[in-house]
């Protein structure tokens, strides 16, 4: 087997000199390096921003959107949505691993869910077998490869595949959360209701005990009445992110002109930074998980109003966050069930 880099360098096609994820192409020869892995992959968990970015182009066309993403693959080698940037994840079957491959515990045969992005995953698609408009998760004949510095999970053994795929798609989300988030914290969630601000309601109603308070700002009325019914938040707010100063003032309607200790951003559609900036008191924290958020915005948002406050980038991993994540679903049988009458 010929030697490949740590980081997956040697499968940069262009522009040569940069690493696999903001590569425009890659090389997607399905044949490993000494360090890598091939997975034979099951299903695809596109990321949130990128699958609705997909299906708003398409018009919600099944046919329409099996194509764009064929041809994103095709042309880049990986599965990166060239608008927003963003991949997601995938679950598969090790086909075969590399002689220096360095975790020795991975055998042929394990179920893995990759830990890393398939905006840097070297990606080739014979078929897509299933395409359920209404969910980010594609079911796909094709093959992976996981470079050495890559992280994976082995699938539990007590949950269903495709409810761990879903949860550890936004494993890095509750897992920052609940590094963020302390006793006693006011914590703003935008985009509560979905998968990623479910776990994080949980994770940040455990942290702020009966101290603090978790307000929740869902668009849409469906999301919002799960937040209710699971009892995951104090105050819930049905309003437009993007309508800043009318979530503004809702949100500073309960919590006063201070704000919120802590904003977690988990909206996949663009121009939501303000509306985090604004409610968030000055010297508080923000963690953009979404992949929609413009950094530029926010950086120079925050310097255009005066806040002085810590704007942290949604890195999907964060050290034990899979186990973190999965945990959440063994806790809480209400959370479970509703993942698996959405994903399984």
């Amino acid at each position: 087997m010929e030697k490949g880099s740590k980081y997956g360098t040697h499968r940069v096609i262009e522009p040569k000199g940069t690493l696999p994820q903001p590569a425009l192409k890659l090389d997607n020869t399905m044949k490993i390096y000494d360090n890598e892995v091939l997975i034979k992959v099951k299903t695809l968990n596109i990321d949130s921003a990128s699958y609705t970015q997909i299906k708003k182009s398409c018009d919600g066309n099944s046919a329409k959107m099996k194509n764009m993403i064929l041809s994103i693959v095709a042309e880049r080698g990986k599965m990166q949505n060239p608008v927003t940037g963003s991949g997601g994840m995938l679950l598969g079957t090790v086909k075969q691993i590399g002689e220096n491959f360095p975790d020795k515990k991975l055998k042929i045969g394990d179920k893995i869910a990759t830990l890393v992005s398939l905006s840097l995953t070297p990606l080739k698609i014979h078929e897509i077998i299933n395409l359920d408009v209404d969910s980010d998760q594609v079911d796909v004949e094709a093959e992976a490869i996981l470079f050495e510095s890559g992280i994976f999970a082995i699938l539990p053994t007590d949950l269903p595949e495709k409810l761990a795929l879903a949860a550890l798609d936004v494993a890095g989300a509750p897992a920052q959360v609940d590094r963020i988030v302390k006793e006693g914290d006011t914590v703003c969630i935008i985009g509560g209701g979905g998968k990623s601000g479910i776990l994080c309601c949980y994770q940040a109603k455990k942290n702020v005990t009966s101290t603090g308070k978790v307000i929740v700002v869902e668009f849409s009325e469906e999301n919002a009445k799960r937040i209710i019914d699971l009892k995951l938040a104090d105050n819930v707010i049905v309003a437009d992110a993007t309508n800043v100063m009318d979530v503004y003032n809702k949100v500073i309607a309960i919590t006063g002109e201070r704000g919120c200790d802590v904003t977690i951003n988990n909206v996949n559609v663009p121009n939501t930074e303000m509306t985090s900036i604004l409610i968030t008191k000055g010297q508080g924290l923000i963690y953009f998980f979404s992949m929609a958020t413009s950094f530029t915005k926010a950086a120079l948002g925050a310097e255009g109003v005066g806040k002085d406050i810590n704007l942290i980038v949604g890195n999907g991993y964060a050290k034990g966050h899979a186990d973190l994540t999965l945990n959440i679903l063994r806790e809480s049988k209400e959370i479970r069930t509703l993942f698996e009458k959405l994903y399984v």
